[in-house]
């Protein structure tokens, strides 16, 4: 299975500094890379994490610059805010996230316009099987390991597992989602090992 975190510019409630830091510890130290789709907004707001996330062997994915729903971009707005995204996220990691790239709120995955443009571009898009809903305030540390364990399993092998990497909430949840992964026996891939792509 594939563990995702979109890294956005945080600027909701339950956004708490230093979150990205512990998630990236609690991977460190159960020896599990995953696929980071970086904004370039918060890439420039945290260039050193950036520079960790790439660093630390995790895959890194293009999450555009605005995070804007592309389906209401124009087709030169979506180029535009890709290519610049990309531009910064090789700049400030050090690595290229061709050809991986996620929509904002996966809006655009299955507009043909959307995918065309992306492709043309040397993207694919990463949708995700299970939805944890972590930016939600009523939305719990328990709820989140519980949803992920159980949702990836429901799924089976190749599951893909989206989270943020900002609410704090997250972060609390990774540890006890990692020992019931580990429990259960499961292993870790970046999106790239998968066979198939959501």
């Amino acid at each position: 299975m594939a563990l995702t975190f979109d890294a956005e510019h945080p600027d909701r409630p339950g956004a708490t500094a230093g979150t990205a830091e512990r998630i990236l510890r609690e991977l460190d130290g159960a020896g599990v890379r995953a696929t980071f789709f970086i904004q370039s907004r918060w890439a420039m707001a945290n260039p050193e994490l950036t520079q960790t996330i790439a660093r630390e062997g995790h895959l890194v994915g293009n999450h555009s610059m605005y995070h804007a729903r592309m389906s209401l971009l124009s087709d030169e707005g979506i180029r535009t805010d890709v290519s610049s995204a990309a531009e910064t996220i090789v700049e400030l990691s050090g690595v290229d996230p061709l050809p991986w790239f996620r929509c904002p709120f996966g809006d655009g995955r299955d507009d043909g316009r959307v995918t065309g443009l992306l492709a043309d571009l040397g993207y694919r898009n990463v949708h995700w099987h299970v939805e944890l809903q972590d930016w939600e305030p009523e939305t719990t540390a328990a709820d989140i390991a519980r949803d992920a364990v159980e949702g990836s399993i429901g799924h089976g092998d190749g599951a893909v597992v989206l989270f943020h990497t900002w609410p704090q909430r997250t972060a609390d949840a990774l540890p006890a989602a990692l020992k019931a992964f580990d429990s259960d026996g499961v292993s870790f891939v970046t999106v790239d090992e998968l066979e198939v792509l959501p």
